[in-house]
């Protein structure tokens, strides 16, 4: 186990700056990350390594990650869309999967499981009502309810292992698990991992280290959280700005760890106060991340 070196400090990548970033996903083999502008609809795709970014307008886009033979998956409205397959067919891509469409219900966070599974939950806009769905993408683009009555669907990842899969509902402030069946995609058990009802703001996007730690960022809280494999909080990493929304390991050894954030609500004076909200912000904690949070979706026939 890596114990986090602190204090940790946060550096921009790049001068994108979002109104509210989300889903930063590493994609190894040219070491760009890809992350989303939820409000604007825009996916970037930064070389960090140059600072420098690539912007595409897909609205509505809040999650994108890269498919098995090419191609990029997007999240959006109420539609996932494999994009950019061969070299200049453009973004508008083809819809592989839907979700029944309804008023003020949208997608929001999805990941990858270790066997390529993709998986993708659904919010209320309002974030007031329970009218949300965490899906899993199946066999003809059927999308198969997990998780029903979810406010804001948010942060998915699992176990190094892969037998637990974490997930949270950000008003209920906790993040809770669930076994895990690889083989059949099945999550079942859900119980609370890591009650967060005491700690400021509420748990947005996570990831998994390699050593199973869990880490969150707390939207509205200023700080990512870390936790043992038993739920224990063991290292609180301040940040620089208030509104941190989702966190993943990427770079040389996976040892970045890349923090979205946003500047949504924000009244002139706290944006002043923090200049560095809305952009995409890199840490070395000191533990690493797993090559399995680049895992490429398979997009099933």
């Amino acid at each position: 186990m890596v114990d986090v070196r602190m204090p940790v400090t946060a550096e921009p990548v790049g001068d994108v700056t979002a109104v509210l970033g989300e889903g930063p996903y590493w994609r190894p083999e040219d070491e760009v990350l890809l992350w989303v502008d939820v409000a604007r609809g825009l996916l970037h795709m930064t070389r960090v390594q140059l600072g420098e970014t690539i912007t595409i307008e897909l609205d509505p886009v809040s999650a994108a990650f890269p498919a098995v033979g090419g191609g990029i998956v997007t999240a959006g409205g109420h539609r996932l869309t494999l994009r950019a397959t061969r070299p200049g067919e453009g973004w508008a891509g083809r819809t592989i999967a839907e979700a029944p469409a309804s008023d003020g219900v949208r997608f929001n966070d999805a990941a990858v499981d270790p066997a390529g599974r993709v998986w993708v939950g659904s919010m209320d806009i309002k974030e007031k009502e329970p009218l949300g769905t965490l899906y899993r993408l199946g066999t003809g683009g059927t999308l198969t309810p997990v998780v029903k009555g979810a406010t804001v669907s948010n942060g998915i990842g699992w176990s190094p292992d892969g037998t637990r899969m974490y997930y949270n509902d950000s008003p209920l402030r906790r993040i809770d698990m669930f076994d895990y069946d690889q083989a059949t995609g099945e999550a079942f058990g859900g119980r609370v991992f890591a009650d967060l009802s005491r700690a400021d703001g509420f748990p947005d996007g996570l990831t998994v280290d390699a050593d199973g730690y869990v880490w969150v960022a707390m939207f509205a809280g200023g700080a990512l959280r870390r936790f043992t494999p038993a739920g224990h909080q063991d290292a609180v990493l301040p940040l620089p700005v208030s509104q941190p929304t989702s966190c993943a390991f990427g770079g040389p050894g996976m040892a970045d760890l890349f923090v979205t954030t946003a500047y949504r609500d924000l009244t002139e004076a706290q944006r002043a106060a923090e200049p560095l909200a809305g952009r995409l912000l890199r840490l070395r904690p000191g533990p690493v991340g797993l090559p399995s949070s680049a895992t490429q979706a398979v997009i099933p026939s």
